[in-house]
């Protein structure tokens, strides 16, 4: 059974950083576009960046210039670094793994980021 599971997440205060990572099992991660999604409490669940498994990456235009997406092939692994954070980031973060074009076929249990003074 595929399993995605993110760590990183927590409480930081607005202008702050974090981290958060995906460790992927049982998949051949390197074929797969990796993308990270949140929901906040209230709203639908949003793209918030992907990662083409050629390297290729989009953002949503909220994210762009703060938040960077990347891969390691050979951990299995997509991280999303996230910087200059703002209350409007506070969300449950999901990764997920898929193929381009469709939706994303595998989800993460998700980590709550919480961004407050």
């Amino acid at each position: 059974q595929v399993q995605l599971v993110e760590s990183g997440g927590g409480l930081v205060q607005p202008g702050g950083s974090l981290r958060l990572s995906c460790a992927a099992a049982r998949i051949t991660f390197s074929i797969y576009v990796m993308a990270w999604y949140r929901q906040a409490p209230g709203k639908q669940r949003e793209l918030v960046a992907a990662i083409g498994n050629g390297g290729s990456t989009n953002y949503a235009d909220s994210v762009k210039g703060r938040f960077t997406i990347s891969r390691d092939n050979g951990k299995n692994t997509v991280y999303l670094q996230m910087n200059s954070l703002e209350p409007e980031d506070t969300a449950v973060y999901y990764c997920s793994a898929g193929v381009s074009g469709r939706p994303p076929a595998y989800w993460g249990q998700g980590t709550q980021v919480t961004v407050s003074s």
